[in-house]
């Protein structure tokens, strides 16, 4: 087991090897005081003094090199959560800077919350998006977090089993993603020995039982590898590095492989000076040993997204075995150890690298705040799949690299960029390949979007993308789309009933009350006057209905005498159905036809619009075409549908390329639709294509079929219903 008990000696013997001016240890020595003082009556569940906890956690922050004010927020961590020390007195003593770390890092424990998942989560959140913010934040977490873990024997073992478990699925993968290898490999092992201590005890023997015989074989190959280096005059140093219990399990359940065929547990690593020497290096090994395929990765020119370098390739030794070599410079080494916290190194003089500068490297962090706003169950398993999952690694042309899931799309790919190119993309070049937008990407493409400022998301989008960013973003959209045009809807209800009363000479002061408004509501059940006038706006409601009802005016007294003569003869109200399949309540001698500009087809939603001497013309109920609010009449389809077809009128926008149009056709043939018509241009200035196609579809169920699998053509950007 790792030590866990420290003393004040040892914490400031660890200080002491990068801090020396007297005011950084001055706020130190301050924190180790108050947090003694303020824990010196409590103790843990193993019966120690409490204080041992936050020193633990002080004495690892000093061995990642953090600052001064990190290491003070370390030993004061626990103070405001289990000692009763306000807002006020703590910024008092130690400042807002120490304060907020502090803040971040206390657990949530004064919230309600329905389950424990929802209080993980919460939990979680804040502790990610403070980490957005400072990356100080989680450097404390974790540090905390390992310390609870070593000595996690002292608790029962449901809530062994519990924390555990949260840590292998949370800390460990937060820990890999900021590169701290040191931190995330105990995590890991820490983890499986609670949640699976047969199986830790089985991999361990395993490992113990050829301990002797790998470290033999290591010695022979890195004294062959020293005697090659020795003769070009490079400087390295060469050393044998074993793989932790955890991922050598891992490996073993994923990958169905025996213990001896694991190839990295015959591990060689090599530190030189450069970037310069890593590849000679490589390539005086690769000179003298067989490599084998396909296992060289270069993660020098192409960085891991949490800042890992190094160049990675497996060859066969003189004895026939496996050896996995990994060769990086002095400064890469400290990076795959240590991770971000090797970038937050404290300097004296100034801090290594900025948050600013940190946070652009590592553009993932970012995610964390763009999804603050969403449930906090939404949230982490966006971050679980989408950040901590992340297994593919594209480029933009310019060379930033992306990190999604497996599966990811260049629409995932755009809404990691940003919100408003994901919302503009309106194609994409995948390695200088134009390809549709539902095209997987794969690790290495370079991807590079095309985007148009008037285009907006389909939602036929959200059966593609494979990451829950995307999708929450195409959501977000359209829901703020909704919102918008519910309020324009209002607005328009609202002038169209106060126009509707100015022509009946109705006093429209008395009348547009919204009391009055609310009643009429409720006798249309509706919720409120609201969404009366919304209904108005959208055309699912006439105002004259309204206004029969504020007025108790019969229909007599209403100007609508043109539809009044239709329909005096037919006091019944039978349901007459046309050959068009449209039923009209009220009319049976008036001509019904469907309107050519929009061509409605049955299951759209439908509006009727009387025009004199033409009869009833039936539009889409989006059909900008309608003019006149007060000739409009409800209409509806029959529920018997006549055995008829509608003719159906769409435009299409695609890439240009041979045997485009043979394509679109044929789709539309495979779904049995006649076609009526096609027309397509092409346009040489930007290789693009514009499609007119009508055809004969059954219903809207029919034609939605076809519209979705025309999306899937090759080069095809967009599908869209057309209107004259």
């Amino acid at each position: 087991m790792v030590k866990h008990i420290y003393t004040r000696k040892e914490l400031y013997d660890e200080i002491d090897k990068y801090i020396t001016s007297p005011s950084a240890i001055e706020i130190i020595n301050k924190a180790y005081d108050y947090a003694y003082d303020k824990h010196k009556d409590q103790k843990r569940s193993s019966g120690e003094p409490y204080f041992v906890h936050v020193l633990n956690v002080a004495y690892e922050l000093a061995k990642l090199h953090t600052d001064p004010n990190t290491i003070a927020a370390g030993l004061l961590h626990d103070v405001i959560e289990d000692c009763d020390v306000s807002r006020e007195d703590f910024i008092k003593e130690f400042g807002e800077e120490i304060y907020e770390i502090v803040e971040a890092v206390t657990k949530i424990s004064n919230l309600k919350f329905t389950d424990e998942k929802e209080y993980q989560a919460e939990n979680h959140r804040k502790i990610l998006i403070a980490m957005a913010k400072d990356v100080r934040v989680i450097l404390v977490k974790l540090v905390d977090r390992l310390h609870n873990m070593r000595t996690l024997e002292y608790l029962p073992e449901q809530k062994q089993k519990r924390i555990a478990r949260e840590t292998l699925e949370v800390y460990a993968p937060i820990a890999h993603r900021l590169g701290i290898a040191e931190i995330k490999n105990e995590l890991e092992d820490l983890s499986f020995y609670y949640l699976d201590n047969e199986k830790y005890h089985e991999i361990a023997k395993l490992v113990e039982s050829k301990k002797s015989e790998r470290d033999k074989q290591i010695d022979i190959m890195m004294e062959d590898i020293s005697i090659v280096l020795k003769m070009h005059n490079i400087p390295f140093r060469i050393f044998g590095r074993s793989k932790h219990l955890y991922s050598i399990n891992k490996k073993m359940v994923t990958k169905n492989k025996r213990f001896d065929e694991i190839l990295d547990l015959l591990a060689i690593r090599i530190v030189t000076e450069t970037e310069t020497n890593c590849y000679e290096i490589l390539g005086y090994i690769h000179a003298v040993y067989r490599p084998i395929p396909g296992r060289l990765k270069d993660y020098i020119a192409m960085p891991k997204m949490n800042m890992y370098q190094s160049l990675h390739t497996t060859i066969v030794g003189p004895d026939g075995r496996i050896y996995e070599v990994q060769i990086r410079t002095e400064e890469m080494d400290e990076i795959a150890e240590r991770g971000i916290a090797a970038h937050w190194s404290y300097k004296e003089g100034g801090k290594a690298h900025s948050q600013k500068k940190l946070v652009e490297e590592l553009n993932w962090l970012k995610a964390f705040e763009e999804s603050s706003n969403t449930d906090a169950k939404e949230f982490m398993n966006d971050i679980t799949h989408d950040i901590f999952n992340a297994n593919i690694y594209c480029m933009t042309p310019r060379g930033r690299i992306i990190d999604l899931a497996a599966g990811a799309t260049p629409i995932d790919f755009a809404y990691r960029i940003h919100t408003e190119v994901g919302n503009q993309t309106v194609g994409a070049l995948v390695n200088g390949v134009l390809v549709p937008l539902n095209t997987p990407l794969k690790t290495g493409d370079v991807v590079e979007l095309r985007t148009n400022k008037n285009s907006t998301p389909s939602e036929d989008w959200l059966k593609i993308v494979k990451t829950n960013h995307a999708r929450n973003k195409i959501k977000a959209y359209f829901q703020k789309k909704e919102m918008e045009d519910k309020e324009e809807s209002i607005k328009l209800g609202e002038q169209i009933l106060k126009d509707e009363l100015k022509k009946h000479d109705l006093d429209v002061d008395e009348l547009f009350d919204m009391k009055k408004l609310d009643k009429v509501a409720s006798a249309f059940q509706l919720p409120n006057a609201t969404e009366l006038l919304f209904s108005i706006g959208c055309k699912s409601m006439t105002a004259m209905a309204v206004i029969e009802k504020l007025t108790k005016l019969g229909k007599k007294e209403v100007d609508l005498s043109y539809i009044e003569k239709i329909t005096k003869k037919n006091a019944e109200k039978n349901h007459i159905i046309s050959k068009t399949g449209i039923v009209v309540k009220g009319i049976s001698s008036m001509k019904i036809a469907l309107s050519p500009c929009c061509s409605p087809v049955y299951g759209d939603q439908i509006v009727g619009y009387v025009s004199k001497g033409q009869g009833i013309k039936v539009h889409r109920k989006d059909c900008p075409n309608i003019a006149n609010e007060k000739r409009l009449i409800d209409v509806e389809w029959d529920p018997k549908k006549p055995d008829i077809r509608y003719e159906a009128s769409i435009k299409i926008f695609s890439k240009d390329r041979s045997y485009l149009l043979t394509d679109l056709v044929t789709v539309v043939a495979q779904y049995k639709a006649n076609l009526t018509a096609v027309n397509s241009v092409a346009n040489n200035e930007d290789l693009s294509a514009n499609t007119s196609m009508s055809f004969m579809v059954d219903d809207l169920e029919h034609l939605e079929n076809i519209m979705a699998n025309l999306r899937k053509v090759d080069s095809v950007i967009s599908v869209e219903r057309a209107i004259k």
